[in-house]
């Protein structure tokens, strides 16, 4: 429900914070004093289109903020769960407005499309105005009633989820019947690719063992030039080569006479040179006697490499990627080969759930039905209470024909109204009066409060153009309504105010040149003073003042205190 509403630098309000309780709260004061401001501004709140003339004079802004409580709306914190703007149990709104014209609307803190702003609007409060758009405006809005009201909330959801369903799979079976043509040119187009691929026989780390082999290949020559070199080098070589030279050095200091350890020293070390080079050499021959020059070999390679780089430019991937191709148009055209065991399978698919809605929709509109008439006789009564004794509302439940099945169930669902004798059920939304809607919106909402999904709703001079006992009835029913949901309602008639378990004043003052409006809350002889001023009359005698006091006696022991 609406726990506080803060409104900054708005049409004529400076700066406005309510806290709002539950139960029925009324709004009164006199005409022009801005009582439906309050209204206007949580309109902004949830959405409604805006301009600048909104933005008091002399402001660069306006600011309105709306928090809610909503740890009884399970549908408000479903959604913002899934925008991933939950906090706690509580969902504030709020709405900037330049003196531009621009406005900004924010969710949580976070700065959110208007479109958010309006659909979270719409599942915490329900604005009844004069001639403004409403839920009851909207057939979908009937259509949520209706099941609420027949508690067929689960089966009315198993039925539109049958229906997504069986859309969807309806969707790709056409894709796939009406793909036929291209399906078979797209199978002649793997199948030779994968052919290519397949001639080619690409084996795991090939590529790069082909590579380093033609690498090798294509040194060969000087490979071998530079290994003999080395091998004369160090032993060939008949004019004197390293081995030779290192012998002649050991036998040099062998003849020395002279025994010290550096001498020593050298002498090993020498020794163990000649060891390693003749080790050296050994391996060099082994590698000069087994080195492959074929050139046959370095064309097959090089060929191989040709191919496998001419095959991957075509594919347009890297040459290492080619075996992924290879995978990947594989499964490619086994699926589209498959297809036409995937359209027996969605066919056959298809059929059950048909049945399965079918079956499903024949419970739900039963249901549909019998609550309708319910629905219907009980708001019809009262209407009559309501100063339209010939009201009756119809609901409309109007089967769909359709190819495809409709996540609403088997009809459509449309409440009509009528007024005056002779006279067809019309929609709501042609409703000649204000005054008239207002009221119907009222006894609709009183029968169905109990299984609303909407915690706080607004009427905006439900009352107008009645009075007497009528007037009396409608504050009844509000209070009755308040009961159950948080109601708010600008009234202009005492019978209505004196039922309200708040009671908020709106008024203008004017300082410093300045028109600005104010709300207070009335308890006590302020409010007992108000309702009197209400009851009508230039002075305010004390017969006026008993008559508010007994009213609101009345209608509340603890509602004057």
């Amino acid at each position: 429900m609406l726990t506080q509403l803060s409104i900054s630098n708005f049409a004529i309000v400076d700066q406005l914070d309510l806290d709002i309780n539950s139960g029925m709260t009324v709004i009164t004061g006199e005409t022009g004093a801005g009582k439906s401001i309050m209204l206007d501004a949580l309109g902004l709140a949830t959405g409604d289109r805006t301009d600048s003339h909104c933005v008091r004079q002399d402001s660069d802004k306006a600011e309105i903020h709306a928090s809610f409580d909503i740890n009884q709306c399970t549908a408000a914190k479903k959604w913002l769960e899934q925008k991933e703007l939950s906090s706690d149990d509580e969902c504030i709104l709020r709405r900037v407005i330049t003196k531009e014209g621009r406005s900004r609307a924010y969710i949580n803190g976070t700065l959110s499309p208007l479109a958010d702003l309006r659909a979270i609007g719409e599942l915490l409060i329900d604005i009844h105005g004069q001639h403004e758009s409403q839920s009851l405006l909207k057939k979908t809005s009937h259509r949520l009633l209706l099941d609420d009201f027949s508690c067929t909330q689960k089966l009315a959801s198993a039925v539109a989820r049958i229906a997504h369903e069986f859309n969807q799979t309806h969707h790709e079976l056409d894709r796939l019947t009406n793909n036929r043509k291209e399906q078979d040119e797209r199978i002649q187009l793997l199948s030779y690719q994968l052919q290519e691929l397949e001639q080619l026989s690409i084996q795991e780390g090939e590529l790069e063992q082909l590579e380093k082999e033609l690498k090798q290949l294509t040194s060969a020559e000087s490979t071998l030039s530079v290994c003999h070199q080395v091998n004369d080098i160090c032993s060939e070589n008949e004019a004197g080569n390293i081995l030779q030279q290192l012998t002649l050095c050991m036998q040099r200091i062998g003849d020395l006479q002279t025994d010290h350890s550096a001498i020593n020293n050298t002498l090993e070390m020498i020794s163990s040179a000649q060891i390693q080079i003749e080790e050296a050499v050994g391996e060099l021959n082994h590698f000069i006697d087994h080195f492959d020059a074929d050139p046959a070999r370095m064309q097959e390679v090089d060929e191989r490499l040709s191919a496998i780089y001419e095959l991957a430019r075509k594919h347009r991937v890297q040459p290492e990627e080619l075996l992924e191709k290879q995978h990947t148009l594989s499964n490619e055209l086994e699926s589209i080969q498959f297809s036409d065991e995937r359209a027996e399978e969605l066919q056959k698919k298809l059929i059950e759930l048909k049945s399965d809605f079918q079956s499903q929709c024949k419970k739900l509109s039963k249901k549909r039905q019998t609550a309708a008439r319910q629905l219907e006789k009980k708001v019809t009564k009262r209407l009559a209470l309501l100063g339209l004794p010939h009201g009756q509302l119809t609901i409309a439940l109007t089967p769909i024909e359709a190819s495809t099945l409709s996540p609403n169930g088997a009809e459509d669902i449309e409440f009509l109204v009528t007024t005056n004798p002779g006279q067809p059920p019309r929609a709501l939304a042609k409703v000649a009066s204000g005054g008239e809607l207002s009221r119907i919106s009222l006894a609709i909402q009183v029968i169905t409060a109990q299984t609303s999904h909407i915690p706080s709703m607004v009427f905006d001079e439900v009352d107008v153009g009645i009075g007497g006992g009528t007037a009396e009835t409608v504050g009844s029913m509000l209070r009755e309504l308040g009961e159950k949901s948080q109601v708010l309602c600008v009234t202009h008639q005492p019978q209505v105010a004196s039922q309200g378990h708040q009671h908020l004043h709106v008024s203008k003052k004017v300082r410093n040149a300045k028109t600005s409006t104010e709300i207070a809350g009335l308890k006590g002889e302020r409010r007992i003073k108000e309702v009197a001023r209400m009851l009508g009359g230039l002075e305010m005698t004390e017969s006026t003042l008993n008559h508010a006091k007994e009213m609101l006696n009345l209608s509340s022991p603890k509602s004057a205190a």
